[in-house]
């Protein structure tokens, strides 16, 4: 088990990453774990990931599908770990510390 801490605006985003599973959480009103499907995606975002979904009705469902498979396809918590990192990098959240299960936490630069 993996456990990573980003910074984003005011709010602390915890992810917890445990073999093929990813979850999601904010310090902001108390930490309530869940999966990408029990989180709200920016379309404009998601457009931009990926174009192709743009006009489709179901466009969240084919995204969340989309990042369930990519998970998937990781051997190893430590590459989801890294995917994780690059992917939240890029849209703005300030990774932190990684923790892996039993260890001290790790500083991000």
């Amino acid at each position: 088990m993996i456990d990573i801490i980003f910074h984003h605006a005011n709010e602390v985003v915890i992810v917890q990453i445990r073999r093929n599973q990813v979850l999601f959480g904010t310090t902001t009103y108390g930490t309530k774990m869940a999966d990408i499907s029990g989180l709200k995606l920016d379309f404009h975002g998601t457009i931009k990931e990926f174009p192709d979904l743009e006009g489709d009705i179901e466009w969240r469902e084919k995204a969340i599908e989309r990042f369930k498979s990519h998970i998937k396809q990781l051997d190893t918590e430590d590459q989801i770990a890294d995917y994780i990192i690059y992917e939240l990098r890029n849209k703005g959240y300030s990774p932190k510390l990684k923790q892996k299960h039993g260890f001290r936490p790790i500083k991000i630069s």
